[in-house]
């Protein structure tokens, strides 16, 4: 993971399969190398069982959490046991750790995703943004295994019921590259835990270079902090 190379400052996490899961991977690994992480959120996320939630303007509280344990979670409580953006600016968080970790994007825990003309909502001061793909999503019909399949079957130029190849992943990405939604750069493939799968992560990673997009494809478990590079 930590070729990853998590820069100081703002660090967004969009697309699907493991948002959330790579956030509190990646917040463990800076935490252990010294650092302070704040988590947040620019939509809504779930709350990140042990780490304390900080939902309070006060700046102090904040600096007391990390304090405490070098890691907290700020945002607002929301509906349905969610947690929402944070009360304080972005900018102003990243005055106050070393690193700001932030989920700007849903997927409704579903491996793949198409985006809404509305998201990612990604901060203007963010260093690095990330995409993440769930590999369990591959050779599943699209129907099934993508969040906003409408979306993803006018992208992809595919039927509900075809399967959603690292082809046609490919080419929904290279669409909303190319029409302003997305602009990462570097793209994690997740779920990708046997030879099969890591295979059709480096199908995904030649699609994408094939496309125009010379972006790093890293692949394999976040959950198991093994990733390697395949693209």
């Amino acid at each position: 993971m930590d070729s990853l190379g998590i820069p100081v400052g703002v660090t967004s996490v969009v697309g699907s399969g493991g948002k959330t899961t790579l956030l509190r991977a990646l917040a463990e690994e800076l935490v252990a190398h010294g650092r302070s992480v704040i988590l947040t959120t620019t939509t809504h996320i779930m709350p990140f069982e042990g780490i304390e939630l900080v939902s309070s303007p006060d700046e102090a509280s904040l600096g007391r959490a990390l304090a405490r344990a070098h890691v907290a979670c700020v945002g607002s409580f929301s509906e349905n046991g969610k947690f929402g953006p944070s009360p304080l600016p972005v900018e102003r968080l990243a005055e106050l750790a070393d690193h700001v970790l932030i989920e700007a994007d849903g997927s409704k825990r579903l491996p793949i995703k198409a985006h809404a003309p509305y998201e990612p909502v990604v901060p203007s001061c963010s260093a690095r943004c990330m995409l993440v793909v769930g590999a369990s999503g591959f050779s599943r019909p699209a129907s099934e295994s993508a969040h906003r399949p409408e979306l993803f079957c006018a992208r992809a130029a595919c039927a509900p019921d075809d399967l959603a190849t690292p082809e046609l992943v490919a080419r929904v990405v290279a669409r909303e590259c190319q029409e302003g939604l997305l602009a990462p750069d570097v793209v994690v493939v997740n779920q990708a835990e046997n030879h099969e799968l890591l295979d059709l992560a480096r199908r995904l990673a030649a699609e994408l270079h094939a496309a125009g997009l010379e972006l790093p494809v890293w692949a394999g478990s976040i959950r198991d902090h093994d990733l390697q590079r395949v693209g």
